[in-house]
């Protein structure tokens, strides 16, 4: 765990410079720091393999989910509808591995109606407000946002379960919702709203990652 922390502060770092690369629009920089950025949280997984923890299986379905996310990070770096389509069905499978892992290790609790009912409103809200932009789009963004609420909603019931620590539990749902706000603003300003500031999105996106990748560092529970 000594190195986590150097990894940490060379996250912040890397992530620091795309969001000034992005303002300015400095397309080779952008190019560098993204996947360094993601490739950093994947090494932060990676070390989790040397830890105390036998949980192999969790550990490597979230490697899995983070990789995925590296190569959707990599398309939308590219201004196309097509590769916007591809970074969304990464994106999609990398919740989706994360959905599992979580489900595999700790089981799924058949409680949690207000949480549930929270997520489900807030994600109608958004596509709601999305939707008139969306296009040709409207069946993806409507089938991503149900995954990604369901990730979100998994995450947030570890609490219920002995399967995961408290230290586990809190970083899955603190990181599933941080990444669930930034894809809420990055729908917002691609589809419906955009604003100047938009790419502050990455800061939560990447925030949340490390937090999910965290994760496997505690997953004996206590």
């Amino acid at each position: 765990m000594t190195v986590i922390p150097v990894l940490v502060g060379c996250l912040i770092l890397s992530v620091a410079l795309l969001l000034k690369a992005e303002f300015f629009k400095q397309k080779k920089q952008i190019y560098f720091f993204k996947p360094l950025s993601t490739s950093l949280i994947i090494i932060v997984i990676v070390l989790s393999f040397f830890t105390n923890s036998l949980d192999y299986t969790y550990k490597t379905i979230i490697l899995l989910g983070m990789i995925l996310s590296l190569g959707g990070d990599i398309a939308l770096m590219f201004d196309s509808a097509k590769a916007f389509l591809i970074g969304l069905v990464l994106f999609l499978l990398g919740h989706v591995a994360y959905t599992i892992a979580i489900l595999d290790f700790g089981g799924y609790v058949l409680f949690g109606l207000l949480e549930t009912s929270v997520i489900g409103l807030i994600s109608l809200g958004i596509y709601i407000l999305v939707y008139p932009g969306l296009g040709t789009m409207k069946i993806p963004t409507l089938f991503y946002m149900l995954i990604i609420a369901f990730m979100v909603n998994c995450a947030l019931l570890t609490f219920a379960t002995d399967a995961f620590n408290p230290t586990q539990a809190g970083y899955l749902a603190v990181g599933a919702l941080l990444f669930y706000v930034s894809d809420v603003i990055l729908a917002i300003n691609k589809f419906r709203f955009p604003f100047k500031l938009n790419r502050i999105s990455l800061a939560f996106y990447f925030s949340g990652q490390l937090l999910i990748a965290l994760s496997t560092h505690y997953t004996a529970a206590v």
